[in-house]
């Protein structure tokens, strides 16, 4: 039997981080020959998730450019990606999430009559200014998508909601669970070392409170009030921050003059995927702006405070482990010292519980994609909750 020719493409941590698992499970397959691009939408950070997962991008683009707009960045990510789908002529193409990266790609396909699977499909704010411009880059992969792999049910009721056919759509769970647990077995059957086991030894007599911040949206004013809710947090002596900083230089510019006077703030280089695990198992709650912390943290038990004005990940907020706090100063300070200081409100956001998926997301997608699974042409009625 031919096999049928596969082009991942992917361009940031996020992407590499819940796609490695589907891109594993397609080589383990030989039905199928895979082949990825990398646009280098993110350029370090992602090369240690390659690295880790020892994916071999067959194309690297490189697009990133200093100060470039997203105009820009989106032309360059469309002729690139063009121009390897040329190369390779793939059977079909796969994206993951709400990237330029994903965006670009699924466009280029379009414009080749190739078809597109979309991992992670359905999220949705309904806000298309938060987060930005990722919520319209979503619904934009959702109108040229042939497959739609939603993470979760009410991911799948949205698509459903936007007039895609329940034939199209196929209840998976999200990848980056099979993500998390993949690397948790991997630190557990290593040695404790790196800058994680480090900062554990140096704040052992305090509770570490990571922290995330970067949307883009937040840009300014928003990041200036986390930073200076961040300020008050670390001025208690019980408390430690950890915080990876991304690299853009408009987000350290806010945090680092904010906090570098802090001897219990550890302001870091951003972890590989590996210790950032490790960290969401060290902390007791987190603090983040971003999304893909709302998936993970819950899945060790973990409060999760949203500093963002709305979110596309309503589940962890119904599930209780995530609560979204916006970024006033004084919101944020107030919900976290409530964690900190309420052993009963605590408890009630600290349950091990996740509600997007039970590792076994990447085998569903293929099997979906081997014509194994929905025949019958109907969502796939699949339990993702952890038992």
């Amino acid at each position: 039997m031919e096999e049928t020719r596969i082009l991942v493409v992917l361009g940031t941590r996020p992407e590499a981080i819940k796609l490695f698992p589907v891109i594993a499970a397609l080589r383990a397959d030989a039905r199928f020959a895979v082949r990825v691009c990398v646009s280098g939408q993110h350029r370090g950070i992602l090369d240690q998730v390659l690295d880790l997962t020892d994916i071999r991008p067959d194309h690297d683009l490189g697009v990133m450019r200093p100060g470039q707009s997203l105009d820009a960045l989106t032309g360059a990510l469309l002729s690139g990606i063009g121009a390897v789908i040329d190369a390779e002529r793939p059977d079909r193409v796969i994206v993951q999430g709400d990237t330029a990266t994903a965006f670009a790609a699924a466009l280029a396909a379009y414009h080749r009559r190739i078809p597109v699977a979309h991992v992670e499909a359905g999220l949705r704010s309904r806000d298309i200014y938060h987060p930005w411009p990722e919520e319209v880059n979503r619904k934009l992969i959702a109108g040229i998508a042939d497959l739609h792999f939603a993470p979760t049910q009410s991911a799948a009721a949205a698509l459903r909601c936007e007039g895609i056919a329940d034939s199209r759509i196929h209840l998976v769970g999200n990848t980056v669970v099979d993500a998390l647990l993949w690397v948790r077995e991997r630190n557990r059957g290593a040695p404790a070392a790196g800058p994680v086991a480090a900062l554990a030894e140096r704040f052992q007599w305090r509770r570490i409170v990571a922290v995330t911040s970067h949307r883009r949206e937040n840009l300014g004013n928003g990041l200036a009030e986390i930073a200076a809710a961040l300020s008050r947090i670390a001025a208690r002596d019980d408390v430690a921050i950890v915080f990876p900083l991304h690299p853009n230089p408009a987000v350290r510019a806010i945090f680092e003059p904010a906090l570098a006077g802090f001897a219990n703030v550890a302001l870091v280089d951003p972890l590989d995927y590996p210790q950032f695990v490790a960290l969401l198992d060290l902390c007791t709650l987190v603090l983040t702006d971003s999304g893909g912390v709302q998936e993970e943290a819950p899945a060790f038990g973990k409060p999760v405070l949203v500093m963002r004005e709305t979110t596309e990940r309503p589940e962890g907020i119904a599930a209780g482990t995530a609560k979204l706090v916006g970024t006033n100063t004084d919101r944020i300070a107030a919900e976290t010292f409530a964690l900190l200081d309420d052993p009963a409100a605590y408890a009630a956001m600290a349950r091990a519980h996740q509600p997007f998926g039970d590792g076994r997301a990447a085998q569903r997608i293929v099997e979906v994609l081997t014509g194994m699974e929905n025949r019958a042409g109907e969502v796939s009625r699949v339990r993702v909750d952890a038992a």
